[in-house]
């Protein structure tokens, strides 16, 4: 018997935003797999975007699953999509979210991420104004976003960011993220929008895009390429299995507060060069070749404006929604490793088709 969460009763029609990004697609196959509500999953396709986890559906479940290709900047469509959809809840997963890439092209996320969102809201709060006492009782809209809205931290471990740090982003994508923020706490205190959001630490898990630093490592030291580190390796991020990070999501969606935010850390810091010296071992232990994974490291130019440390706090959705860490970082790395080494041609084909070739991003002249 599969098991289902409280919500499967109280949220029939879901509607997420971004549901064929790395996050999206776990959230989008946790309720499908374990509800009986209807899902639709509105994205662009960008090139991260992938689709294939549909194949490990039942028709039944397939059946309950409803893509929408739209564009949260086509305001027409995506008004249109909310009405026809009449969703009990929302998670807005939709964002450009790779920091080099914003560097690159902040275009990009200054449009998906604030006009998008701007977008969205004015949809919302166009149905939810329409909808009967009883459906507004029960309607959310959940915003996932970033610890790198807070900025950056130093070494000192007595100091993370929780549901009270001020903003401070320090690249293009985090100020996107924190203006989007800040537009869905307006939309709530303003407009009575019934809004909760997230702030989540560095997500890993099977099926991420590799253009991030796990995956990334782990596809170059398989293909025998180098394996970058920014600058001295030393910066330091919060780790949190993606699994871990969907069942918050769900228990801030049956039982979050509205117009509170939570932030989701997983207490796993650790800095760049120790994720990647971690990989090599793994892989030297499932994989070994005559030399060391190791060889491949090379240290690079670092990342402008590279925020040294992130660390959240997740005191509060502990104590109040009682979540807890389910996955240790050791196992859930090294399980991810091994999905990536039976997936090696899904990695092939999904960096074919976006037309990434693992090249350096981020990088300008700063003269």
């Amino acid at each position: 018997m599969r098991k289902t969460f409280d919500l499967k009763n109280k949220f029939e029609r879901i509607l997420i935003t971004g549901g064929a990004g790395f996050i999206g697609c776990a959230l989008v196959k946790k309720l499908i797999m374990e509800t009986n509500a209807k899902i639709f999953n509105l994205d662009k396709l960008t090139y991260s975007s992938d689709l294939t986890f549909l194949k490990e559906f039942s028709e039944e479940q397939e059946s309950r699953h409803i893509l929408l290709k739209i564009d949260l900047c086509d305001s027409k469509s995506l008004e249109k999509a909310i009405l026809d959809c009449k969703p009990d809840l929302i998670f807005n997963l939709a964002a450009e979210s790779h920091v080099d890439r914003s560097i690159d092209s902040p275009d990009d996320f200054i449009f998906t991420n604030i006009i998008g969102t701007f977008n969205l809201l004015k949809s919302v709060l166009k149905y939810f104004r329409n909808l009967d006492s009883e459906k507004k009782e029960i309607f959310k809209l959940i915003h996932i976003s970033t610890d790198e809205v807070f900025g950056s931290l130093d070494k000192d471990p007595n100091i993370s960011f929780d549901e009270d740090s001020a903003y401070d982003p320090n690249s293009p994508y985090s100020a996107s993220k924190a203006s989007s923020d800040h537009l869905v706490k307006a939309w709530g205190n303003t407009y009575k929008l019934p809004v909760i959001v997230t702030n989540c630490s560095n997500n890993y898990g099977p099926w991420q895009f590799p253009e991030k630093l796990i995956p990334l490592t782990i596809t170059n030291a398989l293909n025998n390429k180098n394996i970058p580190i920014f600058g001295n390796g030393e910066n330091i991020r919060d780790w949190l299995y993606v699994e871990d990070h969907i069942n918050a999501l769900l228990l801030v969606s049956e039982k979050g507060m509205i117009g509170k935010t939570y932030c989701i850390g997983a207490r796993e810091e650790k800095t760049n060069k120790e994720i990647v010296e971690n990989i090599c071992e793994i892989l030297d232990n499932l994989v070994p070749k005559n030399c060391s994974y190791k060889n491949l490291i090379k240290f690079v130019k670092d990342r402008p404006g590279h925020d040294f440390r992130y660390s959240i706090n997740p005191s509060l959705i502990r104590k109040e929604l009682g979540w807890e860490v389910k996955h240790s970082f050791k196992k859930s790395l090294e399980s991810t490793i091994i999905w990536y080494l039976k997936n090696q041609e899904w990695c092939k084909k999904t960096l074919k088709k976006s037309g990434y070739n693992g090249e350096r991003l981020g990088l300008i002249d700063l003269k």
